[in-house]
């Protein structure tokens, strides 16, 4: 596993934990609410915002 997926997800990743659609989830990523990388067609999620993300959220 390399460096870069260790501190990412993948949009699968978090339509999975948020219980949500993959469109879903990639329209949270349009949305700007945490940091992304795009490594050629494949978006990353920083899991460090993601998760701060999640955290505000107060769920």
């Amino acid at each position: 596993m390399s460096n870069c997926e260790n501190r990412t997800y993948t949009v699968e990743d978090i339509a999975k934990m948020l219980n949500i659609g993959r469109t879903s989830a990639y329209n949270l990523t349009k949305e700007g609410h945490f940091k992304i990388v795009r490594i050629g067609n494949t978006i990353r999620i920083s899991k460090k915002s993601f998760d701060e993300w999640l955290d505000k959220l107060d769920i």
